[in-house]
């Protein structure tokens, strides 16, 4: 006698359904098994790192100077070696200081930068910046490396005093 349902077909049914439930059907999964995974959670971010240091940031110019004549104005009182001091306009300035520079022998100029106020000069085996800024009461000469800094040396200093000499500086 043979039964109603047969064996044979039973079990290739109840595989499938096993293979179903194990395999990560949804059916058989809970909903919320991966709420909790470190990928979902929001960011922390230490406390030091939430906010850029800001101490020392910036420094304030003294007052009465301008983004023009602040980096001018310090060397002006840190060494006469270093600039002078003329009375007129920058551009006029400019050319005066750039028929002065033609004239001193020994001097070459490289280039000449009216919109900067600077010559690039080679004198005394030292290459440096002949810089011609305006200030509050006038106009600046001075001799800067190429970085704005104060241009440390002898041919800096014995330049800037014949320049001195020949234009009248202060």
């Amino acid at each position: 006698m043979r039964p109603n349902f047969p064996l044979y077909r039973a079990v290739p049914l109840l595989l499938v359904v096993a293979v179903a439930a194990a395999s990560g059907c949804r059916w058989f999964r809970k909903d919320d098994a991966y709420a909790q995974s470190p990928e979902s959670r929001p960011l922390e971010v230490p406390p030091d790192l939430d906010m850029p240091r800001t101490e020392g940031a910036m420094t304030l110019p003294p007052a009465g100077t301008t983004a023009i004549n602040a980096g001018a104005a310090q060397p002006a009182a840190t060494s006469a070696a270093v600039g002078f001091n003329l009375t007129g306009t920058r551009e006029d300035a400019f050319a005066k200081v750039g028929e002065a520079l033609d004239g001193i022998e020994g001097v070459t100029v490289a280039s000449r930068a009216p919109l900067l106020g600077a010559y690039d000069v080679s004198y005394g085996g030292a290459n440096f910046l002949v810089r011609v800024s305006a200030t509050d009461t006038g106009v600046f000469v001075s001799a800067v490396d190429p970085r704005g800094l104060p241009a440390a040396g002898e041919a800096p200093a014995k330049l800037i005093g014949m320049l001195k000499q020949a234009l009248g500086g202060q």
